[in-house]
């Protein structure tokens, strides 16, 4: 029942952020906000014993890796040139799904650990996109090309 109850959970807070979307000032990725809302309000509801952590908790863990991954992948975008992709999500991932169990299990040893080490491979790879800089090298390469044909 509880898988039945997150999916509507999911669903429903995409509908609303992607209807939301539709008026806010920023974009909110609408499924990314589905899923991270989800798990959020469940393990609020299990630290608070409002949920039973026994059948909720795998429900919850399911929801957080796919938060970890997701997260991955869109900072590859933002990577910067000197981080290999595949790097980045061999560190980043397992990294997370630590920090995930940590706070679902409440190993503080694990969570202080696997934290700042998230920050850690976050703050060493962030830079200039490598899709912006593959796109602005085509274009100012079009860009010569028409120069070339102007005068």
């Amino acid at each position: 029942m509880e898988i039945i109850i997150a999916t509507i959970s999911i669903l429903g807070i995409t509908a609303f952020v992607w209807t939301a979307n539709r008026i806010l000032p920023f974009y909110i990725c609408p499924i990314c906000a589905g899923v991270s809302g989800t798990w959020i309000w469940i393990v609020i509801g299990m630290f608070f014993g409002l949920l039973d952590a026994g059948s909720w908790s795998l429900v919850a863990a399911l929801a957080m890796g796919g938060s970890v991954v997701g997260i991955a992948y869109q900072m590859e975008k933002y990577l910067s040139e000197r981080c290999s992709p595949l790097l980045w999500k061999t560190l980043f991932i397992p990294t997370g799904f630590v920090l995930v169990y940590s706070i679902l299990s409440r190993w503080m040893v694990g969570f202080w650990v696997s934290a700042p080490l998230l920050a850690i491979w976050l703050l060493s790879c962030w830079g200039r996109s490598r899709r912006n800089s593959a796109e602005d090298n085509k274009q100012i390469e079009m860009l010569k090309k028409k120069m070339k044909n102007c005068c």
